[in-house]
Order: structure tokens, then C-alpha cells, then sequence
């Protein structure tokens, strides 16, 4: 009740409201009411309403603002720079240590209140001010305890965990009962455990078992040994792999032959062949201008720049018998990248082009769409290896890529088919496949002899 009466407002008679008109946009009314408390506080409240037509009215309630309990509305109209320009220095100082002035443009210690009026003992020292330090916390006491240390006594109270329930828990689902029906009972009861564990991964209960067991289930190659419900699986051995030879390929030998146009050589291979000079490079993609019989090329981690890659790029669109370009992991640009792909279409004799691992992991979004669009045109390419981020460019691509390995496929097909005349008197062209073909000639042949 007290704090009740506390909140409700006591409005006094009549004949103490002020009401004050003032003129501005339109007719407003102030009044002031003194509410009173049990505990003789004084709130002034006052209400503001304002007419802005005849049929619309805005009302706003406003409270005075206090600090410490006292009421600030009588300082709204003092002028702050007014009360400042009267402040000495001494009280300008004294005011700004006790005002945290929110500006990031103001240095830390114009913004802190705390002022070193010390004068510098000279640079900084580290390891001094360090020492310094350590030796002041070691000289210092410690604060003393409310109760003193004693071994073996335990100071405040000991935690003691809560009591588990999980108990009853356990015994209730022991409770619980499944009836699968004699047969499967019985076939279950006289099941052994490795026909248990079998039949725990097909089931797919992963974690009823360890790796080796589920692995040999599916591969039916019987349980391991001694391993049980409770055995765990150990790490396997690695296998050793022999080293792979290094890349023996005589390098201006195979320029030679390039240049030469040999018809022996169908496959180039300078695959991990370190400290070739970009002279090598350009004699290779002079000599591939003119090579009429090499089908593969791969220069796999063999320190291709931007400069040789845009001289194979010119090399690419005046061969017509390369199949396939591998240059991956190399030193490439994305926009030198945009112009290989480029240049195999006016070729539009290569099949397999990889450049991916190159200098940029991520090529971005622009360099992906403009890879997308020549790879669109390119009615010959049937694979690409590069890694593509965006979705929209990888679909686009494997579609595409897709649809020409179909065509191919449909080429190829009938390519072996034949034209075979049909009928009598009227010619009609039908194209049939040449095993087809083959049985049809026989049954035509057998019904000869037999007339």
C-alpha cells in the first residue's frame, strides 16, 4: 500500500493549476500539476497539447530531467559557453579530468583523466622497468586470509556431486521387452557373434562396431580375429610405394623431333622437368606451328609463366592435330588462362584441356563467366580440368561438356553405318548400322540359295 500510494499522483484544487497560452504554429495549452507523495517528494509533470487543425490534436508528455535527485529544467536556458569563458585555467583542467570527451581523433593521453606530472628519468628500459616491476610485487605483502591454511583441514564448504539416477534409468530399460517372434528368436539365439556383427552392418549400426569389422562385413571377407564386440581396431601399417622415377625426356631431343615433324612421336612428356628456359619453351611452341602428327603435350609443374603460356597460346591456333594440353600446376594467370581457353576454339581439334593448381587458387566471378561463355563455344572440347567456384559456371560447363561428348558418340555410331537401297522402282536412302548390315547381306544370300 505504501508503494502504491507512492505512485498515485494526488492532483490539489482547482486554484493551483497554472495554465500558460502561448502562440506558435497553432494554440497550445501547458498545464502544471503538483503531485504529491507519502514521502513528501515533489514530481512536476507537465502536458503539452497542441491543435494542429480542428479535427487532429497531438499531445506530448515530457518529464523534468534530475540529477542526484535535483531538478535540472531550471538550467535548460544557460548558456554553456557563457559558463565556460568565466572558468579560469586552473578550473578548465580541474573540469576536464573529471569529462571523458568520446573523440578517436584525440590522443590517449588527452583523453584519460590521469596526468603524470613527473618529469622523464630518461629512454626506456624494458628490462629495467621489467625487473622493476617483479621486485615491487615480490616487496609487496600479501593481503592476509580470513582463515589461515592448515594442511590437511578443508577451508569452506566441499562439493559433493548429486546423487545419479541414471540407475533406475538403466533398470527400466532392462524392463523393457521386444518380442520378434519365435523364428527370429531362435535364429538370433543361435546366431554366432561374427554372424551378429554381419548382420549389425548391413543393418548400418556403425557404432556397434569398429572400422575393420564393418569394412569386412560389406566386403565379405570374414570378421578378424580375436576383435569381438569390445576389440579395437589398430592402425594399419602404410604401404610403401617406390619413388617415381625422375622425368628422363631428353628436352632438345624432342624439340628435334617436334621441329622435324616426326610421325613416331605422338605423346610429349616434360612432366616435372625443372630449370627449363623460356628459350626451350619457344623453340617447342615454334616448332609445334608446324607439327602435323603430335596428338599430346603435357607440360605438368615444369614453371610455365605468362609469357611462354601467351607464345603456346599462338602455337595452339596454328595446330591442327593436337588432342590434348595439360598445364597444370604451373605459374598462370587467370587472363592468360581466358586466353588458351580462347584459342582452342579456332583449332577446335583439342579434346582434354587441364590448367588447373595454377598461381591464383580463386580466379573470381568475372574470369569463371568468361571461361563459361567460350567453353559454351566450343563445339569440340569433351573434358576440362579446372576448378571452377561458382555454381552457376561448374553447371553450365559439365552440360555443356556433356552434350558434346554425346554428339560425339552419336558421330562416331554411324560413322560405321552404310547407305542401303530399299524397295522397288522408288530408291529410298536409309542408314543402318554395319553389323546390321552384315546379318541382313547373310539372310539375303541364304533365301538365294534356297530359291
Amino acid at each position: 500500500m505504501e508503494v502504491m500510494d507512492a505512485l498515485t499522483p494526488v492532483i490539489s484544487t482547482p486554484s493551483t493549476p497554472a495554465v500558460e497560452v502561448t502562440e506558435e504554429d497553432g494554440p497550445t495549452v501547458e498545464e502544471s500539476y503538483e503531485v504529491t507523495t507519502t514521502r513528501r517528494k515533489t514530481v512536476r509533470t507537465s502536458y503539452k497539447i497542441q491543435e494542429t487543425s480542428a479535427s487532429t490534436k497531438t499531445t506530448t508528455m515530457t518529464t523534468a530531467a534530475k540529477l542526484y535527485g535535483k531538478d535540472l529544467s531550471e538550467y535548460d536556458d544557460v548558456d554553456v559557453d557563457d559558463l565556460l569563458s568565466q572558468l579560469s585555467p586552473e578550473e578548465i583542467n580541474i573540469l576536464a579530468k573529471e569529462v571523458d570527451p568520446d573523440d578517436s581523433f584525440m590522443p590517449p593521453s588527452q583523453r584519460c583523466s590521469y596526468e603524470c606530472d613527473k618529469d622523464p628519468t630518461g629512454p626506456l628500459n624494458r628490462k629495467k622497468l621489467i625487473d622493476h616491476i617483479n621486485k615491487q610485487a615480490l616487496e609487496t605483502p600479501d593481503i592476509p586470509e580470513l582463515k589461515p591454511y592448515v594442511p590437511g583441514t578443508v577451508r569452506g564448504k566441499k562439493w559433493i556431486p548429486p546423487p545419479q539416477d541414471n540407475q533406475k534409468e538403466k533398470e527400466a530399460d532392462e524392463q523393457i521387452a521386444i518380442d520378434l517372434g519365435d523364428e527370429y528368436e531362435q535364429a538370433l539365439s543361435a546366431a554366432s557373434q561374427e554372424e551378429i556383427i554381419d548382420l549389425a552392418a548391413i543393418l548400418g549400426f556403425h557404432s556397434m562396431m569398429n572400422q575393420d569389422q564393418y569394412h569386412a562385413s560389406l566386403l565379405n571377407s570374414g570378421q578378424p580375429v580375436g576383435l569381438g564386440w569390445d576389440g579395437i581396431t589398430k592402425a594399419s601399417q602404410p604401404k610403401v610405394f617406390p619413388m617415381e622415377p625422375p622425368n628422363n625426356t631428353d628436352v632438345d631431343a624432342t624439340i628435334k623431333q617436334v621441329h622435324d615433324d616426326d610421325h613416331m612421336l605422338a605423346d610429349l612428356n616434360w612432366n616435372n622437368i625443372k630449370n627449363i628456359s623460356d628459350e626451350k619453351f619457344i623453340q617447342l611452341f615454334e616448332a609445334l606451328e608446324i607439327n602435323t602428327h603430335l596428338e599430346a603435350l603435357s607440360l605438368t609443374n615444369v614453371g610455365l609463366t605468362d609469357k611462354t603460356a601467351l607464345r603456346l597460346a599462338d602455337a595452339i591456333e596454328k595446330n591442327s592435330t593436337l588432342r590434348v594440353l595439360n598445364v597444370e600446376t604451373n605459374f598462370i594467370s587467370p587472363s592468360v588462362i581466358v586466353r588458351l581457353i580462347k584459342a582452342l576454339l579456332k583449332t577446335k581439334s583439342i579434346e582434354e584441356f587441364r590448367c588447373s593448381n595454377q598461381r591464383s587458387q580463386v580466379l573470381g566471378n568475372k574470369i569463371e563467366m568468361e571461361i563459361t561463355q567460350l567453353v559454351e563455344q566450343n563445339p569440340m572440347l569433351l573434358r576440362l580440368g579446372l576448378h571452377l567456384e561458382f555454381n552457376d559456371a561448374r553447371h553450365r560447363v559439365a552440360a555443356h561438356l556433356q552434350r558434346n561428348i554425346d554428339r560425339i558418340c552419336r558421330v562416331e555410331y554411324w560413322e560405321h553405318a552404310t547407305m542401303v537401297a530399299i524397295g522397288s522402282g522408288y530408291y529410298t536412302y536409309t542408314i543402318l548400322p554395319a553389323d546390321f548390315l552384315k546379318k541382313r547381306k547373310q539372310n539375303l544370300a541364304l533365301a538365294e540359295r534356297n530359291e
